[in-house]
């Protein structure tokens, strides 16, 4: 297993729990229209999914529902206005962060958040300004499990693929990377936690805390 030129990270579940703020935006739907509050932890396990999660948690609402595209616009709004109130870096990210730099290894994002939301929220993010890639949901013409926004990350670090670690907390992550020929790493300390079968995503390697990704490089 060759030490990485690189390492690539999902976002939302793998470098931050935004979880919390995305929870309060379909929270504060409910309360809007007069509905009572859900216990946040329902909300948590679907964080990954975004708006198509939260709307399902908060209403039972799917997208083949007729006012499904209303509702999301409303959220995503409401999202907008509140990114980083209570979102905040998983522990153990910024030292990891620090070995990676200390290793001379470049480090980026491929999220499938929209441009919209990925790029203002790790702006307000500090650590951020030394990744040398923040790829979107809508960066390229595909979103993930497809692997060109990893190719593009790839592109941008002037590696080649083969030379960058993928780390994600859903199967879709470990699909594009092993897809764009990188080292794959699910991070079950992510949003799915229990309820995923991490261990059926096929990924080269499983880690419990960002950390634990430290000790994967000493290996290498």
């Amino acid at each position: 297993m060759p030490l990485p030129q690189a390492v690539l990270f999902d976002l939302d579940g793998t470098l931050i729990d935004s979880a919390p703020d995305l929870g309060a935006a379909a929270a504060k739907m409910r309360t809007d229209r007069g509905l009572p509050s859900l216990d946040y932890s329902l909300y948590r396990p679907m964080a990954g999914s975004g708006a198509r999660g939260m709307l399902e948690i908060a209403f039972g609402m799917k997208p083949e529902h007729p006012d499904y595209e209303t509702y999301k616009d409303e959220f995503l709004n409401n999202y907008e206005r509140a990114m980083t109130v209570r979102t905040a870096v998983f522990d153990g990210v910024h030292d990891l962060l620090a070995h990676l730099a200390g290793l001379g290894l470049k480090w980026g994002v491929v999220t499938n958040k929209h441009q919209r939301f990925a790029l203002p929220l790790t702006a307000q993010i500090p650590m951020f300004a030394s990744a040398q890639a923040i790829i979107s949901g809508d960066t390229t013409p595909h979103a993930k499990p497809h692997p060109e926004p990893l190719f593009e990350a790839a592109r941008r670090m002037q590696l080649p693929p083969e030379q960058c670690w993928y780390v994600g907390d859903d199967e879709r992550d470990i699909v594009a990377g092993k897809a764009a020929g990188m080292t794959t790493v699910a991070a079950h300390y992510g949003y799915l936690g229990s309820l995923a079968q991490v261990h059926s995503w096929g990924a080269d390697h499983i880690i419990h805390s960002p950390l634990a990704l430290v000790d994967l490089l000493r290996q290498a």
